[in-house]
């Protein structure tokens, strides 16, 4: 499959609903960027959380960014289940952030996702961000709401293992969790790796429903 290398990255936003969406659906992507990319503004931001929660999530983004430049990490406190009710507040909280972080690439939730507060975010996106190439990232889950992917990121073994151990080592309230296992995690990534032909065994999938490619140079946006 034809590979294109965006160049000129500058800024990247990561936004999770909660704690460990960013991780699952995106986390390998991140530890590949901030490797390959040195002095990208990275952006990470969790949108609901208790105490416990908020101190995993810190851990694990810091984990993640390790080779970032001063990486932006910010929780906050929007009840979880509940974003539908908070449409007006979440745009708001999204165009703050834009403003701040000057996205180049985003990283959220697909706009299609089951579940409630994920879908509210994607929504957003939309209107949000509309200077910046938005990658939705995807969630398995218990409705089954996986899709086709567009877009792909091959993940190395070695990324592949970062990923499932730092998820693993961070959120241990999430360890008896159904959902929450290395071996789910790295079987959806097995079934990208497939599907994308990108050489490596692993891969994240994502959803890009708009991009402008230049040609006379590398760059795709």
């Amino acid at each position: 499959m034809l590979t294109l290398a965006p160049e000129g990255l500058r800024s990247v936003l990561f936004v999770g609903a909660h704690s460990d969406d960013i991780e699952i659906g995106c986390g390998g992507a991140a530890l590949s960027l901030v490797e390959a990319i040195p002095g990208l503004r990275v952006h990470w931001t969790v949108f609901s959380g208790d105490g416990r929660r908020h101190a995993e999530a810190r851990a694990s983004a810091a984990r993640f960014l390790a080779k970032a430049d001063s990486p932006t990490i910010e929780t906050l406190d929007y009840p979880d289940t509940l974003f539908p009710t908070r449409y007006d507040a979440l745009k708001q909280e999204l165009a703050r952030i834009r403003d701040e972080a000057r996205p180049d690439l985003v990283f959220i939730h697909r706009r299609e996702d089951a579940h409630q507060d994920h879908r509210t975010l994607g929504e957003l996106a939309w209107g949000a961000f509309r200077d910046g190439w938005i990658l939705e990232y995807e969630i398995p889950k218990y409705e089954g709401d996986l899709g086709a992917p567009n877009v792909f990121v091959g993940l190395s073994e070695a990324v592949m293992q970062a990923k499932l151990d730092a998820l693993w080592d961070c959120f241990e309230s999430q360890r008896t969790k159904p959902w929450f296992s290395k071996d789910q995690i790295a079987a959806l990534a097995l079934l990208r790796g497939l599907e994308s032909r990108t050489g490596e065994r692993y891969a994240e999938g994502f959803y890009s429903r708009k991009a402008t490619l230049r040609f006379g140079s590398n760059s795709a946006r």
